[in-house]
């Protein structure tokens, strides 16, 4: 009888198991930004007196999905981990014989990421390689703030701060019209920016293709020339998976009134509407992807209408294992009303005040600014080639094209120049690049790039109405860096080689050298570099000749190319595992900036603008970035401070010295202050924008106040399955304020986004 017993016992144990049965568990793993998230670690795990216990285990694909199979029916415990994200887990119930589906959504972890850059030294690199400091705008990020245009994004990031559309790093640019940055845009590191004024368009490349932004800060030149003199900003567009993806993104929303009946300009509540729609197919060799989008805006202000189109297609094919050929480009057209700038007293129906923000020079006796309209296309075209022969060589060959074209309507302006201003300017690009790896620990990068920029506008050169203008610039170059691990630092040195023609005369040739070491520590790594910035003046700066607030904008060919030294010392360190931060001190010595000054001119003795040379300025300060996870993994804060010390040393031809005077439109404080939470599928997070008002008079408008900038955004958001709604609302507090001279910055507008993705 215990022999039975015991047979009967030991059959017993299978039999309850079977009685038990089992089943599958199969899903997704994605990011908030629903791309799909490789090699992720996935878990079931059962819980009993003992404590858990392991019964299957798996990673994602590429695709992001995930199996497990033969796992026991019942309440089991689901968890999913990978390096960069905070983990996440789920209790779930299978049913013997079910196969149950289960998605997960990761969040980007800002502390434990230690992400792979490309753009500091035109290959991949840890960012903690880096000689120079780099911001990050993560694609969790640019959804989280649910924006049109990848400027609004960018304008957060640490250093970075955006005056009317222009992009400022660490007060590199200040504000010039959008003439002359001296920021390089690159899209997947292909420079974008213009080739009549070196300007930027960004709207050219729809917001939701972009996958993430590296933001250089500090010169850039000796990889990437002229434009790069106060950093670079790059623009890396989504990846395109293999199977069928689509995707729709549509945005509501509405912007508040004047908070005063007196400065109302209309008997409506204005609205902005969009819609982006993209899909992609990659199978073997072979993937591409389109998208298209629209959008309408009544803007915020009098006569501030705005719609805007655009398309943006990109294709790959892998010949080969070690060869990518990529094919890729886009259109954007906006035809809008032209607001600026505001009224004072006289200039329109001002209601008895002095100033008239929302209201446009211009009525019935007088019609002013009425009417002015302007119609902008642009668009590019690029080929890239790569290939990897071995793990020790790499080489990369491109072309490129740009194409911008604007109209300036303006039908209540008379002679000199008449009703219309119009350019059209290309940018043709040729590069070659190689970079080689040694066991020794030494990386060398080197290359050549040929640059054609040309432009015919009636607003370059001629005194007279209808005066035409055709000018052409090219630029020829060659670079190399090298980077040499000694034990535990990297040491990084290299040059470019600029030769710049105008027009076909004369050659003007720049050497660009650049240097640094990263010395590693414990808790996070020192950096030191110095480098020459340079720039060559836009033929815009050299050509232009118009009117801007009633005063005349005279050419001025002789400039000069504006040049100069840009040295940092930094230290990124984490010294908890919820906490990161990155800190530098920078400083740039100038010579040549080329800015607008109030002149006279010899011939007429008129009041006038122009570009001309500064004879030497600095640019010094504190740069200061902190991000926490502090309480829970649910919260992300994240600080970022800037000290600016902008300052013009001399000014007259002659060289004498005469007393330092602020750059303009430079603030000395500048304070970004974030925090984001999120709980199973909510979420909610803020901006808080501190800029102090800036220093200086402006020449133009000597008698305008100044005021601080004091900016709240707030945002939620509601994520379940492949649909996602966020909900921002930007200047909470409705802060009325101006950056540029008399341009109104928005208001409080309200944004519903949706999101789905398939």
């Amino acid at each position: 009888m215990r022999t039975a017993a015991l047979i009967l016992s030991t059959l017993s144990v299978p039999l309850v198991l079977m009685g038990q049965g089992t089943g599958a568990v199969t899903g997704t793993v994605n990011d908030t930004a629903g791309l799909a998230v490789h090699q992720a670690r996935v878990r079931a795990l059962t819980s009993g007196p003992a404590g858990a216990r392991l019964v299957a285990s798996t990673l994602t694909s590429a695709q992001g999905i995930y199996r497990l199979d033969s796992v026991p029916a019942g309440p089991l415990v689901l968890d999913v981990s990978v390096l960069g994200y905070f983990p996440a887990s789920d209790t779930v119930h299978v049913a013997p014989g079910e196969t149950l589906r289960h998605d997960f959504r990761l969040r980007l972890s800002p502390v434990t990421l230690m992400p792979t850059i490309v753009t500091a030294a035109k290959r991949s690199q840890l960012l903690d390689q880096a000689i120079t400091s780099v911001a990050l705008v993560s694609r969790e990020a640019i959804s989280a703030r649910a924006v049109n245009t990848i400027d609004e994004a960018v304008d957060k990031a640490p250093g970075v701060q955006f005056i009317d559309g222009q992009v400022n790093i660490r007060g590199s640019s200040g504000f010039v019209e959008g003439l002359g940055s001296r920021v390089l845009l690159l899209v997947d590191g292909v420079p974008a920016n213009q080739g009549d004024r070196d300007g930027i368009n960004w709207d050219l490349v729809p917001v939701d293709q972009v996958q993430r932004v590296e933001v250089i800060k500090g010169a850039g030149s000796a990889l990437y020339g002229s434009a790069a003199f106060g950093g670079v900003v790059n623009l890396i567009t989504r990846e395109l998976p293999t199977g069928v993806h689509a995707r729709i993104r549509t945005t509501a929303g509405v912007f508040a009134n004047p908070p005063d009946p007196v400065w109302a300009f209309r008997d409506y509540t204005g609205i902005q509407d969009g819609v982006d729609v993209s899909a992609s197919y990659g199978q073997g060799t072979v993937r591409g992807g389109l998208a298209a989008g629209a959008r309408h805006s009544d803007g915020y202000r009098q006569q501030d209408k705005d719609d805007h189109w655009q398309v943006s297609g990109r294709g790959e094919w892998r010949p080969e294992p070690a060869m990518l050929v990529n094919l890729s480009g886009a259109w954007a057209s906006d035809q809008y009303q032209v607001p600026e700038p505001w009224c004072i007293q006289g200039e329109c129906a001002d209601s008895g005040l002095a100033v008239q923000p929302f209201r446009i020079v211009g009525d019935s006796a007088d019609p002013g600014n009425r009417g002015n309209r302007t119609r902008s296309d642009k668009g590019y075209l690029t080929a890239l080639v790569t290939r990897t022969p071995s793990e020790r060589i790499a080489w990369t060959a491109r072309a490129s094209w740009l194409r911008t074209r604007f109209t300036d309507s303006y039908p209540n302006r008379g002679l000199p120049l008449g009703p219309a201003d119009a350019a059209i300017a290309n940018r043709y690009g040729l590069e070659g690049r190689v970079v080689s790896r040694r066991d020794t620990g030494q990386i060398v990068t080197f290359g050549a790039e040929a640059t054609h920029s040309d432009v015919w506008s009636n607003v370059f050169s001629g005194d007279t109405a209808g005066a035409t203008g055709t000018h052409a610039q090219d630029e020829y170059a060659a670079y190399g860096e090298a980077e040499q691990v000694l034990g535990p630092v990297r040491l990084t040195a290299g040059a470019r080689g600029d030769f710049l023609t105008i027009d076909g005369k004369g050659l003007t040739a720049f050497v660009s050298p650049r240097g640094g070491i990263v010395w590693p520590t414990a808790s996070g790594s020192w950096r030191a570099s110095i480098g020459r910035a340079y720039r060559a003046p836009s033929l815009a700066e050299r050509f232009v000749t118009t009117y801007v607030f009633g005063l005349r904008v005279i050419p001025n060919p002789a400039l000069r190319a504006e040049d100069g030294w840009s040295a940092e010392i930094g230290r990124s360190w984490s010294p908890l595992a919820r906490l990161r931060g990155d800190a530098a001190v920078f400083w740039t010595e100038a010579r040549h900036l080329v800015e607008p000054v109030i002149t006279q001119q010899a011939s007429t003795q008129q009041t006038v603008i122009q570009f001309q040379n500064l004879q030497r300025a600095r640019l010094a300060g504190l740069d200061l970035n902190m991000t926490a996870t502090p309480f829970t993994p649910d919260l992300t804060t994240s600080l970022a401070y800037q000290f600016l010390y902008a300052r013009e040393l001399a000014h007259d031809s002659s060289g004498t010295r005469t007393p330092e005077r602020p750059l303009l439109f430079r603030p000395r404080h500048l304070l970004t202050f974030s925090v984001d939470y999120v709980w199973r599928r909510l979420g909610a997070g803020a901006d808080w924008r501190f800029a102090s008002r800036f220093e200086g008079t402006d020449p133009l408008f000597p008698g305008d106040p100044r005021f601080d900038q004091k900016v709240l955004d707030l945002r939620a958001s509601w994520t379940t399955g492949p649909l996602e709604a966020r909900l921002k609302v930007a200047n909470a507090l409705n802060y009325i304020y101006n950056l540029a001279p008399r341009v109104l910055e928005p208001v409080r507008t309200t944004t519903l986004t949706l999101t789905y993705s398939y």
